[in-house]
């Protein structure tokens, strides 16, 4: 099963400078356990405690999973991922 990912720029030393990747399984767990064993640490950086990190966003073909299944998502072959971090910021209090 062929699934693509698109991954953010901030996680893109984790994959070689790749823009995208392929990956497989049959939920987006397992989807992040394949990415894991082909690039090391990335999964770190997208899973704590059996869920998604706080501040990461994950779509599947432009859904966001939180608003699925989560973590438990099932995937297709052909199903595209994209990874996006959550973006804060500013300065408070503008005057």
């Amino acid at each position: 099963m062929a699934i693509e990912v698109r991954i953010p720029t901030i996680l893109r030393t984790y994959t070689d400078g790749q823009k995208a990747v392929q990956g497989s399984g049959e939920t987006i767990a397992e989807l992040f356990a394949d990415l894991e064993s082909r690039h090391p640490g990335i999964q770190e950086r997208l899973v704590e405690g059996g869920e998604l990190r706080r501040f990461v966003n994950v779509y599947l073909n432009d859904e966001d999973v939180r608003f699925l299944d989560g973590i438990a998502t099932k995937v297709t072959d052909g199903d595209s991922v994209t990874i996006l971090p959550a973006v804060a910021g500013g300065a408070g209090g503008m005057r």
